[in-house]
């Protein structure tokens, strides 16, 4: 490899074009050689996040975004009607759990912005405030990252970030006094367990805060706390510094827990984006030896992804091995072997398997035929198995708060249909009103939506399902704004899902069109490779293909289609934008990848080497150059209206990703459509602060509607 940088080529003028002044992008000859070939990167200046010249670049691009942002009409109308509608949400409770019959959880209330956290002896007691992150610290808005109480239910880590930052500072609070102790852990990421004795707990040790560093998150660590004591105590527990033979690369995460469910054990194993299951156990009794002789339980070979879980001697998991809807297997801990592991739950033609989790007798686990999900139970004593049957069709969220009953709690949601909890008896199948999370009632409005699902062919004869969802009525003259998202990436399927901000686009007669494109999973393990690295244009391709049908049956038309990509889904936005800028009217780059060839070299980047690949591999480095979207910006070129948007305390997609497709995109376009850069100082790659979450999708959305000539959303004056 080798780089090449020289001085200073040109500093674009303001003006590009006789509409928009955009604040100064310069251009520098800096270039990349991988395996023989020279690849341009005039932007590789944005990527000096730390320095002021840059800072202050994103700081004008801001400036200059909301400007415009401001002066469209029906902006703050949207987040109106999205905080109407959040007031008619009944109380919301989350993040439930409960030990020595002592239930914590986040409550919500109709109209506040964050969760906060709760507490109540046995279901029916008296709740009680334990912290509200709102007036923690005076001026500092927070969120609750997670809370974990140990196993008496007498204490409980808190951990909370500020402004979406995704590092988290925790502190234990004694829950009889609700007094915090002396303890307070920073910077973390990520909760292991407490042990079962109740004096300390494992967590993720980053070396920094700064989501600038690139070398913030390398080799982290599981480190051991007791309670009452100082940071600085902290033992390393598992870490490749701890453990060098176990080669753990800088880029994992380390990670330790135990399970209520089999106690015998200490549990481990290693982390990144890659979906196959690496880890390891030993006797819990060696939890106190200098070094644990860690046995493995897992390899990548054993093609393990999606769940796992043991139960006393006995571990379940989901398999591809053979599989390419995936199956349950089972092993014995006194003797793992994959390669002989029984099946539980045998591979499904036309479905592929969700997830699974467990109650005290039985699995439930979750099928999808791309669309709905199918919740069938195994029962562990008799070996059978059976269908549960649900109220209505859409996504299924089964979860045991208490695994030591065969209660559960079922959660239902669709395209046009508000999430919706039920109580589950696992033994008699019993479904029935559940104590939280009652469905809204919304306008009517809302529920004058229909859903369609088609297959569209894709570029090479490949049949790609789409979702429509549109208002009842609608004509398909042509008239139409449709507004496509979708992600494919990490094999993460696009579930259905009521999404109320997206929704409240609907009832304003856009369309709503959801591609599930390979990168996804919606058709088993092969859907997802073939829309990973070498096969990752096929993930552009089929949103392409997806949009074109759109405008074929007169859903929509040239000039009032938009397309939208978050985070991973930056890939399939900027690429289609670039491969096909004819094709959109407008287009959000969302906390997107957006220069995949620079990825591994971001805080967050060598973790996700798995997924997108490393330039340092031949194949995968051209692989990355396809993927890139601001290598393919070409100067001369009309390209759609396009507004990137970075979350400034995001660690995940750092602010340079999107920052430099901007820059290409401001410096290269012709046409007379708006190209911004909307940095939110608030948020990081996503934010719980519904004020701040509101404020940011309507300003993409009024883009995007006004854009494709939506009457409600133009400029003011």
């Amino acid at each position: 490899m080798k780089i090449v940088t020289t001085t200073l080529l040109l500093c674009i003028s303001i003006c590009v074009n006789a509409q928009y002044f955009y604040p100064a992008s310069k251009t520098e000859n800096v270039s990349d050689t991988y395996f023989g070939v020279t690849y341009n990167d005039p932007y590789r200046w944005i990527e000096n996040i730390s320095q002021p010249e840059v800072a202050d670049w994103f700081k004008q691009q801001a400036n200059y975004s909301n400007s415009i942002l401001n002066k469209i009409k029906g902006r703050d109308e949207l987040i109106a009607e999205w905080k109407m509608l959040d007031k008619l949400q009944p109380e919301r409770i989350s993040s439930v759990a409960v030990e020595n019959n002592r239930y914590f959880y986040r409550k919500t209330l109709p109209g506040e912005s964050v969760g906060k956290l709760f507490t109540r002896q046995g279901l029916a007691g008296k709740e009680t405030l334990l912290f509200d992150p709102l007036n923690f610290i005076v001026g500092k808005p927070l969120t609750i990252s997670f809370a974990a109480p140990s196993y008496d239910g007498k204490k409980i880590a808190i951990a909370y970030t500020q402004q979406g930052a995704e590092v988290d500072v925790i502190k234990i609070m004694d829950v009889d006094t609700k007094i915090f102790m002396k303890d307070s852990i920073f910077p973390t990421a990520g909760f292991g367990a407490w042990t079962f004795d109740n004096k300390g707990f494992f967590y993720g040790s980053i070396k920094s805060a700064d989501n600038k560093d690139p070398e913030s998150r390398l080799n982290s660590k599981m480190k051991f706390h007791v309670a009452g004591t100082d940071q600085s105590d902290d033992k390393d527990f598992f870490s490749n510094e701890k453990y060098p033979a176990m080669n753990i690369a800088p880029s994992l995460y380390p990670y330790v827990y135990l399970s209520k469910d089999s106690r015998k054990y200490i549990f481990s194993g290693v982390g990144s984006v890659q979906p196959e299951l690496v880890s390891y156990y030993a006797p819990l009794e060696d939890m106190n030896v200098a070094s644990i002789a860690w046995k493995n339980l897992s390899t990548s070979s054993d093609k393990l992804v999606r769940s796992f879980a043991v139960i006393g001697d006995d571990a379940f998991a989901i398999t591809y091995n053979g599989a390419k809807n995936y199956k349950l297997v089972s092993t014995n801990l006194k003797n793992p072997d994959w390669s002989k592991a029984a099946t539980i739950v045998a591979e499904r033609p036309n479905q592929t398997l969700e997830y699974f989790t467990n109650t005290k007798d039985f699995l439930l686990f979750v099928h999808s035929d791309g669309t709905n999900n199918k919740l069938s139970k195994y029962n562990i004593k008799t070996k059978k198995t059976s269908e549960v049957k649900l109220p209505y069709s859409g996504t299924v969220n089964v979860f045991c708060i208490n695994t030591e009953t065969n209660e559960c709690t079922l959660g239902i949601t669709s395209w046009v249909k508000p999430y919706t909890e039920f109580s589950l008896n696992a033994v008699n199948d019993v479904i029935s009103a559940s104590a939280f999370n009652k469905a809204p009632e919304y306008p009517a409005k809302y529920k004058d939506l229909e859903v369609k699902d088609v297959e569209v062919k894709g570029h090479d004869g490949v049949m790609i399902p789409l979702s429509i969802v549109y208002r009842k009525g609608t004509k398909l003259d042509g008239s139409n704004i449709c507004y496509l998202n979708a992600y494919g990436a990490y094999g993460y399927s696009l579930n259905q899902g009521f999404d109320v901000k997206e929704n409240s686009l609907a009832v304003k007669g856009v369309v709503l069109a959801y591609p599930h494109v390979r990168g996804g999973s919606e058709k088993g393990e092969a859907w997802y490779r073939a829309g990973y690295k070498t096969t990752k244009p096929n993930t552009w391709k089929d949103f392409i293909s997806c949009a074109e049908y759109m405008i074929e049956k007169g859903y929509t038309s040239k000039g009032k289609i938009a397309g939208s990509g978050t985070s991973a889904g930056g890939v399939l936005i900027s690429r289609a934008v670039t491969e096909r800028p004819d094709l959109f009217t407008a287009a959000i780059c969302n906390v997107g990848c957006a220069n995949a060839m620079r990825l591994e070299f971001g805080a967050n980047g060598p973790v996700n080497t798995p997924e997108f690949g490393t330039v340092k591999d031949e194949t995968e480095c051209k692989a990355l150059y396809e993927m890139d979207g601001m290598q393919h910006v070409q100067k001369g070129t009309a390209y759609p209206a396009v507004m990137c948007v970075a979350g400034w305390n995001d660690s995940r997609v750092i602010a340079w990703q999107p920052g430099k497709f901007a820059a290409a995109l401001q410096n290269s376009t012709t046409s007379s459509k708006p190209v911004l850069m909307k940095v939110n100082y608030d948020n990081g790659h996503f934010t719980e602060d519904k004020n701040v979450t509101f404020s940011n999708f309507a300003d993409q959305y009024a883009f995007l509607l006004w854009q494709c000539g939506h009457p409600e959303f133009q400029l003011k004056n």
